[in-house]
């Protein structure tokens, strides 16, 4: 499929366009060679209503959540680095770009754990309260 920019497109906007195409080729190949799958969030047991088999099972699927979502994190900058490092130089304000994604990326998955971990920790406080009641 041959596409044509037109006329307007001058010689420096086709060499940023080639360099966006390289950057994205390198992307989806350092995605390929690293896979990092973000993990499945569990279901956290409602404390008003589990029983303690429940609570321990529910304790289990957070537990085991944190750890897949810790070897996300660092499979996430493990692809970062690596993708860069086949890409070799490049402008600064795309190295900024890379730099942010990998940021909001990293931090919405901080986030997303730190969610589950307050969601769990107000469940069991609710299943000591019922419990005691």
């Amino acid at each position: 499929m041959i596409i044509s920019f037109g006329p307007i497109l001058k010689v420096r906007n086709m060499n940023k366009i080639i360099k966006l195409a390289f950057v994205f080729a390198s992307i989806l190949g350092a995605q390929s060679v690293v896979a990092c799958d973000y993990p499945t969030r569990v279901l956290v047991p409602n404390g008003n209503t589990a029983s303690k088999e429940q609570m321990i099972e529910g304790q289990r699927g957070v537990k085991k959540y944190v750890a897949e979502m810790e070897i996300y994190l660092e499979c996430i900058v493990a692809e970062e680095k690596t993708a860069r490092r086949e890409m070799g130089d490049i402008e600064a304000d795309q190295e900024q770009d890379r730099e942010d994604m990998l940021n909001k990326k990293y931090n919405a998955a901080v986030d997303e754990m730190e969610r589950l971990a307050a969601q769990f920790n107000s469940e069991v406080q609710a299943y000591k309260a019922q419990e005691e009641g």
